[in-house]
């Protein structure tokens, strides 16, 4: 799959006439919890020549595909992709630390990861997860639920408390998040896994009463901890900088 990846990406830039950056699974298959029948979500960062920069008007800066063989591309462009890590945008950091790569100019995504964690904003991304959690917490509570609800909220509800307990970015592999859920948690979501990753995505399971409550109580403590948490760094100059030297 990986080469059929590589090959419409190859595609991409040629029809776009654009340069490819970098290129990372993210979504289930980048998380650890695929189900059978799970799409390919390919996320990437490209740019464009430096003329199209030196332009007056505002131009496209998204290029989405979907294949007839579930790959599910959305790429940004650098100059969106350099303002969204201003903001400590969630997803963009989670693209750059994937532990799925499909294709990297290292000098370009060690200089990117490095920018994340100096402009990592604790309490912007913690909105983000808590906002995220919330969200999926009417179906979760459903006397039958998707997994892939269950999963969506308990990695983002975890997330949320990894930055609160570390203070740091959380790690983006689920495996990596479970130790800091309680040990029966842990177990009960251990066992979800292995029944998800053995049925497609509309598989309905019966309600977890243990799984709703820990994903109502972490949401309480993220909200009642949030407070405590410092907002990003500045670094306007810095990514400029870094902005001019990957055009020219």
């Amino acid at each position: 799959m990986k080469e059929k990846i590589l090959q419409k990406l190859k595609e991409i830039e040629i029809q776009k006439n654009v340069e490819i950056l970098f290129a990372v699974e993210s979504g289930s298959r980048a998380w650890g919890f695929a189900s059978p029948d799970s799409d390919y979500d390919i996320r990437f960062i490209y740019k464009h020549k430096l003329e199209y920069y030196l332009s007056l008007w505002e131009k496209p800066d998204v290029i989405e595909f979907m294949t007839e063989d579930d790959l599910d591309g959305s790429g940004w462009d650098l100059r969106k992709s350099v303002r969204l890590l201003a903001k400590s945008n969630a997803p963009l950091i989670e693209w750059l630390f994937s532990p799925i790569v499909y294709f990297q100019n290292d000098d370009f995504v060690k200089q990117m990861q490095d920018l994340a964690v100096e402009c990592f904003s604790p309490i912007s991304v913690l909105h983000h997860y808590l906002g995220t959690t919330k969200n999926f917490m009417e179906v979760c509570e459903m006397e039958e639920v998707k997994l892939k609800s269950y999963f969506y909220a308990l990695r983002t509800a975890l997330c949320g408390k990894w930055i609160i307990e570390n203070n740091t970015f959380p790690p983006v592999a689920f495996a990596d998040l479970l130790p800091i859920a309680p040990e029966n948690i842990q177990d009960t979501i251990i066992e979800l896994q292995e029944i998800k990753a053995n049925h497609d995505e509309k598989y309905l399971h019966p309600k977890e009463t243990l799984i709703t409550d820990f994903l109502l109580e972490t949401i309480k403590f993220n909200q009642e901890n949030a407070s405590k948490l410092r907002s990003r760094k500045k670094l306007s100059e810095e990514l400029d900088l870094f902005f001019r030297k990957m055009i020219k």
